[in-house]
């Protein structure tokens, strides 16, 4: 039997950047994983979707060529090569984590791991076992598409993300069922390409989760490019006819059946903690999430769990810095426990959605009293010449003290601008340093100078 230091229980961005960590530390290190290295985040989610996302906004931007004085003629998609592209990348990717793993000597057994009483763990490939020993154990088997008793998945008909990213044929007509991020960015990549796309919300919004300034903003854009939206309303049943799947959903209308080609159930992930040994091990789990504590020690010694299994933003960025927190905790360098309120989500559809910190909402729910500024893109010279005015920036203050509460953007490339907003909340920035801060021009950034700048009154763009 092998013995290492520690051992991580899947190769996802929480798993690899955890191990490699270790490494880093002077961990005899290794990682179990049962299918591909860089798990769902490399292989069928963050990089992938990437991929088809860039290619739907590369045909866009050929059926608009003509607004930017370019004539383009007999141009195409092609389904099929859209989808290989996006493959081939995350075969590129994963790839690269295991260049990562053999560069950090870490290694790697490949199976579905599981810790049993003795707090061994037996690796299962193909029927053989190998057994394993490790002084401590992290858990980072990541989560999977959640199935609902309306919606069953078929695999062909009503479909995961797994599934949308794999087609063999691009449908005529998709139905998808949640607006998160993952619903919303497939609702762009097959609108885009031509699809007839149905939305189906159950909360009120689409994007929940996002200041409501920012849902209205992205609903609106989206209905514009043509997706059709139904927000209130619930799926209470689902069958197959005639190759077209049928959607039953009810509001406070009455009930109704949306019909198409294929539909995606995007309502959530369900953690991927069974089977694993947590029963053996009497490890605490509730509402489906292994309990940790800050530094992701569960009851039982020497077992940890990072990512989608715990509970906290079902993030690859986030997964990497709870495994970073928890080894070198581990290791006694006494980290600081992660802000919760400091972690920026993204949506990756176009215009593309970024925030962090405090909604106006939550602000004023936590008792703050707050000042609000917005700059809208149609405002930006960078964003005019680009072509891609639509959004705005929205920021939110504390008024007595100057505290950066909340960011909220959607516009072009505003996902790579929600970092700035991130580091100035990290370093307890107040709204007149981020004004005093000289921005350059012009660029889509100097939108959060501003922003902060109608919050304090003193805009000069508008």
């Amino acid at each position: 039997m092998e013995n290492h230091d520690v051992v991580i229980l899947g190769s996802g961005p929480g798993g690899y950047v955890t191990a490699i960590r270790a490494s880093q530390l002077g961990f005899n290190t290794a990682i179990v994983e049962k299918e591909s290295l860089g798990g769902i985040c490399l292989n069928w989610g963050c990089i992938p979707t990437k991929a088809l996302l860039k290619s739907a906004e590369v045909f866009e931007y050929l059926n608009h060529a003509e607004s930017y004085g370019i004539e383009v003629e007999n141009f195409s998609k092609n389904f099929e090569k859209v989808i290989k592209r996006s493959r081939k990348v995350a075969g590129t990717m994963s790839k690269g984590v295991n260049f990562l793993m053999k560069k950090n000597k870490i290694k790697v057994y490949t199976g579905f791991g599981k810790i049993n009483s003795d707090k061994s763990i037996t690796v299962t490939s193909n029927e053989k076992e190998t057994n394993i020993q490790a002084k401590h154990i992290v858990i980072a088997t990541g989560a999977r598409s959640k199935d609902i008793d309306s919606l069953p998945k078929d695999g062909k008909k009503i479909i995961g993300y797994r599934k949308a990213m794999v087609l063999d044929e691009q449908p005529k007509e998709m139905i998808i069922v949640g607006s998160g991020a993952i619903g919303i960015e497939f609702a762009y990549f097959y609108n885009s390409m031509g699809t007839k796309v149905t939305v189906i919300e159950y909360a009120k919004n689409i994007a929940p989760n996002e200041d409501k300034d920012i849902s209205k903003e992205l609903e609106k854009i989206l209905r514009k490019s043509g997706i059709n939206i139904i927000c209130s309303s619930k799926v209470i049943g689902s069958e197959i006819v005639d190759e077209k799947v049928n959607i039953k959903i009810e509001d406070d209308k009455g009930v109704k059946t949306i019909s198409g080609d294929v539909a995606l159930s995007a309502v959530g992930i369900k953690s991927n903690i069974e089977n694993i040994g947590l029963e053996d091990l009497g490890v605490e789990v509730e509402n489906d999430k292994i309990k940790v504590d800050n530094f992701y020690r569960t009851n039982i010694d020497n077992i940890y769990a990072i990512g989608d299994v715990v509970s906290g933003p079902a993030l690859a960025h986030v997964a990497s810095a709870e495994g970073i927190t928890c080894i070198e905790n581990i290791k006694g360098l006494n980290p600081n426990p992660i802000d919760y309120n400091n972690i920026p989500g993204c949506t990756y559809c176009k215009p593309e959605v970024a925030s962090v910190g405090y909604t106006e909402e939550e602000a004023l729910d936590n008792g703050y009293k707050i000042k609000v500024g917005r700059f809208p893109f149609s405002a930006s010279g960078k964003a005019q010449a680009s072509g891609h005015s639509d959004g705005f920036v929205k920021v939110i203050f504390d008024s007595k003290y100057g505290e950066w509460l909340g960011c909220h953007m959607i516009g072009s490339n505003v996902t790579e601008m929600i970092s700035e907003a991130v580091v100035g909340r990290k370093l307890e920035t107040t709204g007149h340093e981020v004004l005093k801060a000289i921005h350059p021009h012009p660029t889509l950034s100097e939108a959060v100078m501003e922003a902060v700048a109608d919050a304090y009154d003193e805009v000069i763009h508008l």
